[in-house]
């Protein structure tokens, strides 16, 4: 394998780009469906359409934005021009919760469902061809895990500062219409500057390891034909399903279950905290253990967590927030592993210059879970009965079981779906096999 090392200055170009993503990927997932449900009177079930139905949509946008941007990559050596348009994200961001006064119930549903399809698109637009560049550049197995551990410091910081930031700009315990268009607006501009410092970014790594031009046409067959990438993406849909249920499931848990509304910036910090913190951790273990070891170890946490979750209140509040932040120790895991595996698969298929086409499938799913996660939950929300619009007082007992429930014993069974699926990946050993002594230095 190619021995090449990256400069640390391009690769915090690189992950920049990753703090603007986080934004996308966080607020929508933590407050969008609270937003539908207690703001805008949408009822449960609605809402959770209103935010199922775009991401389904992503099944065949973002395969299709796949083959683009190899298309990009084969006419004009780089994958930029597709990174560009994507930037444009921050328009449809805006409008997902500034939605007019007059709207409310199915038609604010309808409002944000538009603004959703649109924001998804320009999202796959930057996110396919961003990711595509670990299996672009001429860079070995342990080296693709030192880029992405880069990846996820950043990103982590991104949700972990709009995790925090968002409910705190629209308005805290009381937030409004105004004070959601508000948090859009600021956040918006942040997540702009971030994704075209992250362009610059992949530009300085492709002047290091130069990228290689398609000699063929896209491989979306190949991908979804493909023995090691299909457990692999089945896998990480169902934790993307599971991580994005735990985020749209904080609101109501703190208000409903805790009666403590303000442990929701407190439960966020304490899921995103630690899997700042345990990045390094999680590549250094990589290197010693292999990608597929820590993973299913990241994964067998994460459902240790959630049953701790599912006992509530009952389990005092300092063991809820510690049992957070297991959770959120195996999602930096969950997080860095299959993607620094996506380009290991993709180096081994012998395809490596249809890395769109196969990130393109590795996004839709990903953009299937964060819509499944919270439906979801709206599912749950909506087998016990809950109210929309009302406070703690009117809701039935069975709603608040199961929104406790669906924080802790729902995710567990779906991680658990996950261990199952990623028990059929074998291509690790192979893949890290002859790696060079120059690329396992730290991050």
């Amino acid at each position: 394998m190619d021995g090449t090392r990256l400069p640390r200055g391009g690769l915090a170009a690189f992950a920049t780009g990753s703090f603007g993503m986080g934004i996308w990927v966080t607020v929508p997932g933590l407050l969008l469906l609270y937003f539908l449900t207690d703001v805008l009177a949408v009822a449960p079930l609605l809402a959770g359409a209103a935010l199922l139905v775009p991401k389904i949509a992503d099944v065949v946008l973002h395969p299709w934005v796949g083959t683009v941007s190899d298309a990009g990559l084969a006419r004009h050596g780089s994958r930029r021009r597709l990174l560009l348009a994507g930037c444009a994200l921050v328009l449809p961001f805006a409008a997902l919760f500034a939605v007019p006064a007059g709207l409310s119930g199915p038609a604010a549903a309808g409002w944000v469902a538009v603004a959703f399809v649109a924001g998804n698109l320009l999202f796959a637009a930057y996110q396919v061809p961003y990711l595509s560049t670990p299996a672009d550049l001429a860079i070995g197995y342990h080296e693709r895990t030192r880029l992405m551990g880069f990846r996820m410091v950043v990103l982590t910081v991104g949700i972990l500062a709009s995790g925090l930031a968002a409910p705190l700009l629209a308005g805290r315990e009381d937030p409004t219409r105004a004070g959601y268009a508000t948090m859009a607006l600021v956040l918006g501009g942040l997540m702009l500057a971030a994704m075209l410092a992250g362009v610059a970014g992949v530009g300085r790594l492709a002047a290091t390891a130069p990228l290689e031009r398609p000699r063929s046409g896209p491989a979306l067959l190949a991908a979804l034909r493909d023995r090691q990438f299909r457990p692999l993406a089945g896998s990480y849909l169902a934790m993307s399903t599971t991580s994005h249920l735990v985020l749209a499931a904080v609101p109501y848990y703190t208000e409903y279950e805790l009666g403590r509304p303000r442990l929701t910036t407190v439960l966020v910090a304490a899921f995103l905290a630690p899997a700042l913190l345990a990045t390094p951790a999680w590549v250094a273990l990589a290197r010693r253990w292999g990608k597929q070891r820590g993973l299913l170890l990241a994964q067998a946490v994460f459902v240790a967590g959630c049953l701790v979750l599912a006992a509530g209140a009952a389990a005092g509040v300092a063991v809820l927030v510690a049992a957070v932040a297991v959770l959120g120790v195996a999602f930096a895991a969950l997080q860095l592993l299959p993607f620094s595996m996506l380009p290991d698969v993709v180096a081994a298929s012998g395809r490596p210059e249809s890395a769109g086409s196969y990130t393109g499938v590795w996004t839709a799913a990903d953009s299937l879970g964060g819509a499944l996660g919270p439906y979801v939950y709206a599912a749950c929300l909506a087998l016990g009965g809950f109210v929309a619009g009302a406070d703690a007082t009117a809701q039935p007992a069975s709603a608040v079981t199961w929104i406790r429930l669906g924080f802790g014993a729902v995710p567990a069974a779906l991680m658990l779906a996950a261990i199952v699926l990623q028990r059929r990946y074998r291509l690790d050993a192979s893949a890290s096999a002859g790696e060079p002594a120059a690329t396992r230095e730290a991050v």
